[in-house]
Order: C-alpha cells, then sequence, then structure tokens
C-alpha cells in the first residue's frame, strides 16, 4: 500500500528506515555544504552592508569638513537678555549696536455689543489698515455664536468674552486682538444690523505699533529701523535680531568665529574614521574556540582575505595620518595610535585653531577631501566597490538558496524511490520465502511416496 512505511523490513527484518536515512543523510552532504556556504555568504553580505553604511556616513562626513564655507560657521552673542541674535550661512563676523525703543504689539479693542439686532444673526464687518474688509456673520446673538464667528479662520483677529456683570447677571464684552502685530495689522469692527438705537462702542485696550531700534545711538551714524515684528531679519548680513523689551543703554551683538562648531567638524571626521577601521578590524580577526570535541580552533575572520577591504582599510589610515597643506594632523590635534585608531586632541585643536585658524582649516579640509574621494569609491550606490561585492553576494546567496531547495525536491524523490525500492524487495523475498516453502513440501510428499 503506497504511503504506508515500516521501520523494518516485514520479510527481511531489515532496519530499512535506518538504511534509507543513512543513504539520505550521506547523499546530502552536498545540500549540507551549500547550507554553510549560504550562511557564510549571507553574513559576510551583513557585515559589508554595515560597513558600506558606515563608509557613508564618513564620507558624508569628510565632504561637510572638506567644504570651505563648514569653515566660516559664525555664532552671535547678544550684552541683553531681552535681545537675541541667530545667523544664517550668509553671517560673517561682524558686530553692532542699537538701542531698542519700542517693540511690536497686536491690536487688542473691548467691544460693547449691539443690545439688539435688526435680525436674528448678527453681522460685523472687519476693517485693515489697507481698506480690505473681512464680513463676520455669527450664527445668533449669543455671546458664544459671535465670538465663534471673529474666530473662524480668515478673520485675523482673535476673540474672547469677558463677564463685567455677576454669575447671576451676566454682563459680556468681546474683547478683539490682532493676531499679527505692527501698524500695518490695525483694525476696526462696524456692526451691519443694529437694531435702532444700538450702538457699538469700543474701548482700546493696546495699540497696534511696530518693533522700532536706533542703530548706532548718539553718533552721527545714527539711524530708525521699524519691523512690524518683532524680529529684525538680515539687521547684519545673515544675522537676524529678535527684541522682546525696551532698553536704555545701547545692546551689542557681536558675530564671532564658532570655534565649537569648527571642532565638531574635525571630530565628527575622527569618529566616523575610527567607526569604519574599528568595522575593519573586527571582522577581520580570527577568533579561537574549541569544537564539540574539545580541540581547539582558529575561525578565520569574515573579511580574512577580502583585498577589497584590506585595500580600503590602508587607503583610509594613509590619508589620515599624513600631512595636508604643509601642516602635521598631530599638530592640530589628530593622531594615529598604535592600535590602529585616530585620536581627537580637542585642547590641541583649539590652540592651533587659535594660533592659525587658515592653516588648521586647510588641513582639515585637506585629508577631509581624500577621505571623501576614497568613501565615495568604496560607497557609491552605483559603482561602490563595497556596493558591487554586496550585490555579488546577495545574487550568491539567492542563487544557493535555490540549488538547496532543488535538493529538498531530489532528496524527497530519492527517498521515495529507496522506500519503493525496498518495498519491491520485501515483496520478492515474500515470493521466494512461498516458493521454498511449496517446493519443500513437495520434496516432503515424494519422500514419503518413495517409502
Amino acid at each position: 500500500m503506497a504511503g504506508i512505511t515500516f521501520s523494518t523490513g516485514l520479510i527481511s527484518n531489515f532496519p530499512t528506515a535506518d538504511l534509507i536515512d543513512s543513504t539520505i543523510a550521506l547523499e546530502a552532504n552536498q545540500q549540507t555544504l551549500l547550507a554553510k556556504k549560504k550562511s557564510t555568504l549571507s553574513s559576510q553580505s551583513t557585515a559589508l552592508q554595515a560597513l558600506n553604511t558606515k563608509v557613508a556616513s564618513l564620507t558624508a562626513a569628510a565632504k561637510a569638513a572638506a567644504t570651505s564655507s563648514s569653515w566660516e560657521a559664525v555664532k552671535a552673542k547678544s550684552s541683553a537678555e531681552s535681545v537675541t541674535a541667530t545667523t544664517t550661512s550668509d553671517a560673517r563676523p561682524s558686530s553692532v549696536s542699537f538701542r531698542v525703543d519700542s517693540v511690536a504689539a497686536s491690536q487688542s479693542t473691548l467691544y460693547t455689543l449691539p443690545t439688539a439686532y435688526s435680525s436674528d444673526t448678527p453681522t460685523f464687518t472687519l476693517t485693515g489698515a489697507d481698506g480690505e474688509t473681512v464680513s463676520v456673520k455669527a450664527l445668533s446673538s449669543n455671546i458664544g455664536d459671535i465670538v465663534a464667528a471673529f474666530n473662524a479662520e480668515g478673520t485675523g483677529v482673535k476673540a474672547s468674552a469677558l463677564n463685567v456683570g455677576t454669575a447671576a447677571a451676566p454682563e459680556y464684552r468681546l474683547q478683539l486682538t490682532g493676531t499679527e502685530t505692527g501698524k500695518a495689522n490695525t483694525f476696526s469692527v462696524a456692526v451691519d444690523n443694529a437694531a435702532d438705537g444700538a450702538t457699538l462702542e469700543s474701548k482700546a485696550i493696546r495699540e497696534a505699533s511696530d518693533a522700532e531700534i536706533v542703530l548706532w545711538p548718539g553718533t552721527g551714524a545714527e539711524q530708525k529701523v521699524t519691523s512690524s515684528k518683532n524680529v529684525f531679519e538680515n539687521l547684519v548680513t545673515g544675522v537676524n535680531v529678535t527684541v522682546t523689551a525696551k532698553t536704555t543703554d545701547p545692546v551689542t551683538v557681536d558675530v564671532t568665529r564658532d570655534d565649537s562648531k569648527l571642532a565638531a567638524l574635525a571630530q565628527a571626521l575622527v569618529n566616523n574614521l575610527n567607526a569604519v577601521l574599528g568595522d575593519i578590524t573586527s571582522y577581520s580577526t580570527s577568533k579561537t574556540g574549541t569544537n564539540d570535541e574539545g580541540t581547539a580552533i582558529v575561525t578565520a575572520g569574515l573579511f580574512s582575505g577580502n583585498a577589497t577591504i584590506r585595500g580600503l582599510q590602508q587607503s583610509l589610515l594613509a590619508a589620515g595620518s599624513n600631512s595636508a597643506n604643509n601642516t602635521s594632523l598631530a599638530g592640530i590635534g589628530i593622531s594615529l595610535g598604535k592600535d590602529g585608531t585616530f585620536a581627537f586632541d580637542a585642547t590641541a585643536f583649539q590652540t592651533a585653531l587659535t594660533n592659525d585658524p587658515d592653516a588648521v582649516s586647510k588641513a582639515v579640509q585637506g585629508v577631509a577631501g581624500s577621505l571623501q574621494k576614497i568613501g565615495e569609491v568604496a560607497s557609491d550606490s552605483a559603482k561602490g566597490t563595497l556596493t558591487l561585492q554586496v550585490q555579488s553576494y546577495d545574487s550568491e546567496v539567492k542563487d544557493l538558496t535555490d540549488r538547496i531547495a532543488d535538493w529538498d525536491i531530489r532528496l524527497e524523490a530519492r527517498r521515495a524511490s529507496l522506500t519503493q525500492m525496498y518495498a519491491a524487495m520485501e515483496v520478492q523475498l515474500s515470493n521466494l520465502n512461498s516458493q521454498s516453502d511449496y517446493l519443500t513440501t513437495q520434496l516432503k510428499q515424494l519422500s514419503g511416496s518413495s517409502d
């Protein structure tokens, strides 16, 4: 009966299942070797992908450090807490002094609403300083509906209701505050359908005003500058100044070289370089262990014998340790240690930067440019040496996966063939046993007749 197997032959009493398993195990050695090769290649591909990512990061850090504009980083500092300054990429070292005479404010007005309207839906007209109008229509004369109408998008104001009466007998006032500061953002309100005799009264809480500063106060170059906001954009090229309060004494904003950002460029370069070299060393170093029998064995690193990786390592070490633009890297705080990693001395870097900033920037740009080129050759997404090697390994892994799957089908067919063969053998043995029994019986009968 097809599909039924026995661990031992019913006639031969052979260990049929064991014989089949042994035969399959022997023939499956090739599949096992393919699986081991696939595992190794998969591990190598994963390690290479991780290294490629770090090389790409090094390339980005090198590109930033090699760019001239990166070494023009500046920072702004204000002499007053009420004044802050920020810089853009266009900023250069400079200084400016000024007095803050006023800060920008938005209009805020309190309204006493009409006691009645000529319709159930009150309507108002908001008019801006430029003459443009916005129509505001409330669902009802209820103060909540009026507030909601003014708070709708596009009105340019924010509304709130103030109860100037009591909880038992509320009396509401409507407060409108402009969403934008500056004189150009003043507004007025008119009611379109007040009942006869009913009026809309207003009281100013705060007038809309511009921010105003006086440059170089007390000098012949004194100059007023206004802004509808509390931010004076590009007051100095690349410098935005924000004011929050009036000042009596002049405020000074100094824009100076940002040494911390320059040090960060060099530090990032060293950190990323060490990350790449660390990966190469880790995956290239052989490891010692023991097998199941307790015998010491040495396992080669995943990158052992990889000429591409070895070449990359040598190129990076050379680029990171060579002098650039006649300036010793060790002299500006970047040095190669005996362990094959680079160190960054922030104190030495700062000292060198203070003494000769131009030499430091050119030296770091020089080594960064070399590292950038090496990184691009290795990690380019289309033709990088590491990228192509990863693609090659992945292709091999895919091929091995297919071949291993083919072996599954082949071994399954082989097992079925062996099972059928042993089953046929049992049938033949059964037939032979039957013939033997028949012949034995016949011989006994013949022997009896002879007697």
